[in-house]
């Protein structure tokens, strides 16, 4: 089953087409790409939708609040208050700071996934995100919607571990930076339109390829 990870990526890129995100000029991030306000969007973005966290990235730029040194600077209460279009606000702010003193010790460093991980807050999913679209490092980044759809196809278990989901990604893929960007990205569409929570699979391009375990269980692919 492991060799089903390749061809999905096929399938779904020549069926949704290429989607375009990170870095990228307009619909997630500015053209002239800065990985502060990545590192900040991957925070905001935790538990909720991205049309949330950009209108917080967006009041913290009105704010003149977009740097390292501004976040420090402004008050626990002041920075929640900005950033509350992102829900959870008051626990967001606090992880702000956090990273922002860790980038500050840090300097012009490339941080590592382990040292991310190590900031409260700072779960796997951030910090390869941060790994990722801020830093362009290779790594796969694992959600609920990767887990729904694998889990959904046969090739791992809907139980299965980060790591160990991760680990399939990234055995079964060539180690670049930009494949795992746009397979992430694919995941995401595929997730919230024939992969959502009510399956749509007769309009799956991978349960129609007869890939789908779930589809084919369900008899739901016509």
């Amino acid at each position: 089953m492991d060799s089903l990870i390749p061809r999905i990526y096929t399938l779904l890129f020549d069926f949704h087409g290429p989607q375009g995100w990170w870095p990228v000029g307009g619909s997630y991030f500015p053209k002239q790409e800065d990985p502060f306000e990545v590192t900040v969007g991957a925070i905001l973005t935790q538990n909720t939708s991205w049309k949330n966290a950009s209108m917080a990235i967006e009041a913290l730029r009105h704010c003149g609040m977009l740097s390292v040194h501004s976040m420090l600077n402004a008050s626990l209460e002041q920075l929640a208050g900005t950033v509350k279009s992102s829900g959870y606000y008051n626990q967001k702010a606090d992880r702000l700071k956090r990273v922002c003193l860790f980038l500050q010790q840090a300097g012009s460093s490339v941080p590592t996934r382990e040292e991310l991980l190590s900031i409260r807050g700072i779960g796997p999913e951030t910090a390869d995100s941060i790994l990722l679209y801020a830093y362009r490092i290779p790594v796969f980044v694992i959600d609920t919607y990767t887990r729904r759809i694998f889990s959904r196809i046969g090739v791992a278990h809907e139980h299965i571990s980060y790591d160990e989901l991760q680990g399939l990604f990234m055995q079964n893929l060539r180690l670049d930076q930009k494949l795992f960007n746009e397979y992430h990205a694919l995941i995401v569409k595929h997730a919230k339109e024939p992969c959502s929570k009510v399956p749509q699979c007769w309009d799956c391009v991978v349960a129609q390829e007869e890939l789908c375990v779930f589809g084919r269980t369900t008899g739901k692919t016509s």
